[in-house]
């Protein structure tokens, strides 16, 4: 069995059924009674092992309510496998985003992983103990910004940078107690996430005074998010990234999802910082001079 977070769209709810198509029972993680109903149709539909769990990742007792579950549900079987996937993404300059918005941005994103896996890591330990060392597994999903930070998307970029040191400490953590821990780091997936990040970048009047000093930043991230329809991998090769997580003898620590984000992470690590802005500020059309 697994659990996966933010299953209610996107990259969560398409993991959730493909393990399910590959045999396993998964849990998936929502936070209202309408994208439970709507899961439940669509796993009854395709005859899959898909069953939605209430869990808010913000929200201390309802992950303790999910905890309870989650053990309800078990019975006897293990929990192999926890993929934390819920995610935000909070956009606009770093000077102007109020700080109450950086906060929400990670505790979606940061906080609300730390404190979904703290409180399902005695199952997993559990699972050790009934399939052996190494067969439990914890997955992180991260984004090519916790390694790449994009201008307009500090929130975002600090949160998943963030995410990918606590992944770190994590796997060195629990090497010796027998459970995994991957990295998953996509590039542009066509998601409701980057959708709603599109209408936040779009939400500013002409008179704004951020457009005086940060119009063609947001405006170079604006077409970004036009572009993510036509360069966007599927939510399938995400979905083939947290089942290699899950089910390989030797999952990966770190696996970059698209062409984009792995064109991203070898100019990162070739390229002198300042060549690198510069190659960023001419794709967003920023000025640095």
């Amino acid at each position: 069995m697994v659990l996966i977070t933010g299953a209610s769209t996107g990259i969560g709810r398409g993991a959730a059924f493909w393990m399910a198509a590959r045999g396993w029972r998964s849990l998936a993680g929502v936070r209202t009674d309408a994208d439970a109903a709507s899961i439940t149709a669509d796993a009854q539909r395709d005859g899959l092992a898909v069953e939605p769990v209430t869990i808010d990742v913000t929200d201390a007792e309802s992950i303790g309510a999910c905890v309870q579950e989650v053990r309800r549900r078990l019975g006897a079987a293990p929990l192999a496998g926890l993929v934390n996937n819920a995610g935000i993404a909070v956009a606009g300059p770093v000077e102007y985003v109020p700080l109450e918005a950086w906060r929400r941005q990670f505790e979606v994103n940061l906080f609300g992983q730390v404190a979904v896996t703290q409180a399902f890591l005695p199952m997993l330990r559990e699972a050790v103990a009934l399939l052996g060392r190494g067969r439990a597994r914890v997955v992180l999903m991260s984004s090519i910004a916790g390694r790449v930070g994009q201008p307009i998307l500090g929130p975002y970029s600090a949160s998943k940078h963030a995410l990918e040191a606590v992944g770190d400490a994590l796997r060195l953590e629990l090497w010796g107690q027998g459970i995994q821990v991957s990295i998953i780091e996509p590039g542009a997936v066509d998601t409701p996430i980057w959708r709603k990040g599109k209408e936040q970048a779009a939400d500013i009047s002409p008179d704004d005074p951020r457009l005086v000093l940060y119009g063609r930043a947001i405006e170079g991230v604006h077409r970004a998010f036009d572009q993510i329809g036509s360069r966007a991998v599927s939510v399938d090769a995400t979905s083939r990234a947290v089942e290699r997580c899950l089910t390989a003898r030797r999952p990966p620590t770190r696996i970059v999802v698209g062409k984009d984000a792995r064109r991203s992470a070898l100019a990162r690590r070739l390229l002198p910082m300042r060549w690198f802005d510069r190659m960023v500020a001419r794709r967003l059309n920023i000025p640095l001079d």
